[in-house]
């Protein structure tokens, strides 16, 4: 290794330190981002000029190109839902159904159901907050366990395990791989198993434990969530921007919970039908054409079945709902608004990505993580988690490894017989766990919403969404060499 190619690498490491401590301070990432990218150019002796408007905006705008549409309907989706009752009704009827001696489960499938079903992570979290308060309160179970049950439901296996669910981090890998968002769906199920099962069992111990001493739910004050600092945390954001969901027009009447379920089926059903059915039966050559690119189906047809479905079941969520969207304007505004913030985070981090990849000192980078015992599925997990605690952001942790190594990893794989679908799945898997620690505005917000502390929930968090998921990956890194993707 040459002199420059140490300076180079002290200059990424240096970079990494900077958006780590940018985040954590509360920094936007659209300024952490190229702030963190310069320093590493500059170390490097590179034009930074250059690498700003040519190399890391480029990155950008290559990202919004392709997922923009997916987080413009996933934000107006998920307002609907919102304004619309739709999510309170699932809410409630769950949790009432289950009841206070189940209140934990309640809360963790309320969750579950939602997310998986197309709707934002944020928008679940301060729509059952309310009602996990109530039922916590009822049951005698510690406030400081709401947060961690919102996140087991929201923030882990809806999110990066389960086939078929529409989050932008089932997404991401589609185009890489060539796949879709139904990539090794057993595989999929078996760590979407692991990870809740596990979270379950730890959740139940910390109230039975709580219980035993005495401790029930706790002062009957919290803190209200304070919209301006929940924004404040938010300002990272990579799914829906929370200063949005005070905007449009809430409803005061909830549907029935079946008419609140329809949209939520509609999104997995045409997914399916557009996956299996349309697509493959459509004429799709002229996608060889230059004009669009000259790709084939297999690279777009996992985007635009996310893309249809999320049309469609805005459109039968809008028709079921009209007396109750009396401000639809508003609230198809407020949720197109939301997505813009989590998208330019998300390009941000793929331009900052886009300009460590152009460093000559790279390839001393590359070459060490492809040299890690365990192959392509190692190496790629490895990379996607280290970047999770770099970026606080599972898509940004993804963009940014497939931006930089897709094409080698998707090679690596061909020559080695490993199926493109277990590829994306143990990619998907990756990017969550170790996003997710006290530095990530995600978990910030969520404390915020739920008037909690990181002292006294955070711990609990973290077995629920970093230590149960990372079991997961490792089990199912270690199937997926052993069987295959299935």
């Amino acid at each position: 290794m040459t002199t420059a190619d140490l300076v180079g690498l002290i200059g990424i490491l240096v970079a990494i330190g900077l958006i780590i401590w940018l985040a954590y301070r509360g920094f936007s990432l659209l300024l952490a981002a190229p702030l963190a990218a310069l320093v590493a150019a500059a170390f490097s002796g590179e034009p930074l000029l250059a690498h700003w408007t040519q190399t890391l905006m480029a990155g950008a705008g290559r990202f919004i190109v392709q997922f923009f549409p997916l987080f413009l309907l996933g934000a107006v989706f998920g307002k609907l839902m919102d304004d619309s009752g739709s999510a309170l009704a699932i809410a409630r009827a769950i949790t009432e159904r289950l009841g206070a001696a189940r209140a934990v489960m309640a809360v963790v499938l309320a969750c579950a159901i939602l997310t998986y079903g197309g709707v934002s992570l944020f928008v679940v979290s301060f729509a059952l907050y309310p009602v996990a308060d109530a039922l916590f309160r009822q049951a005698s179970v510690p406030h400081r366990l709401i947060p961690p049950a919102i996140a087991l439901g929201s923030f882990s296996f809806t999110m990066t395990a389960l086939p078929g669910t529409p989050a932008i981090q089932n997404a991401i890998p589609i185009p890489y791989f060539g796949t879709t968002i139904f990539a090794a769906p057993g595989l999929g199920v078996i760590a979407a198993a692991v990870t809740v099962c596990f979270g379950l069992w730890w959740l139940r111990r910390v109230e039975a434990l709580a219980r035993n001493a005495g401790e029930g739910y706790g002062p009957d004050a919290h803190v209200t969530a304070d919209p301006e600092l929940v924004r404040e945390r938010a300002i990272d954001t990579d799914s829906f921007d929370p200063a949005e969901l005070t905007h449009g027009h809430h409803s005061e009447r909830s549907p029935s919970f079946m008419i609140a379920m329809v949209p939520v089926l509609v999104v997995l059903v045409v997914n399916l039908l557009m996956t299996w059915l349309i697509l493959p039966r459509m004429d799709t050559s002229f996608l060889a054409e230059a004009r669009w690119g000259g790709i084939s189906l297999r690279s777009v047809s996992g985007i635009w079945s996310v893309v249809v479905a999320l049309i469609v079941a805005c459109v039968v969520l809008v028709l079921l709902n009209r007396g109750r969207l009396t401000e639809l304007r508003k609230s198809l505004d407020a949720g197109a608004n939301a997505s813009v913030l989590p998208i330019f985070n998300v390009a941000s981090l793929a331009g900052f990505g886009a300009v460590i990849a152009a460093l000559p000192v790279f390839v001393v980078v590359r070459d060490g993580l492809l040299a890690l015992p365990g192959g392509p599925l190692v190496s790629m997990a490895v990379a996607t988690s280290v970047l999770g605690i770099v970026t606080a952001s599972a898509s940004g942790a993804l963009i940014i490894t497939l931006n930089t190594f897709g094409e080698t990893y998707a090679r690596l794989a061909a020559e080695a017989g490993i199926d493109p679908q277990l590829m994306h799945r143990i990619a998907a898997l990756a990017s969550g766990p170790l996003a997710q620690l006290p530095h990530s505005g995600a978990i910030a917000t969520l404390l915020s919403i739920c008037g909690a502390t990181m002292r006294q929930s955070y711990r609990d968090i973290a077995m629920v969404i970093v230590v149960g998921p990372l079991i997961a990956l490792v089990i199912a890194i270690a199937l997926g060499k052993a069987f295959g993707s299935f």
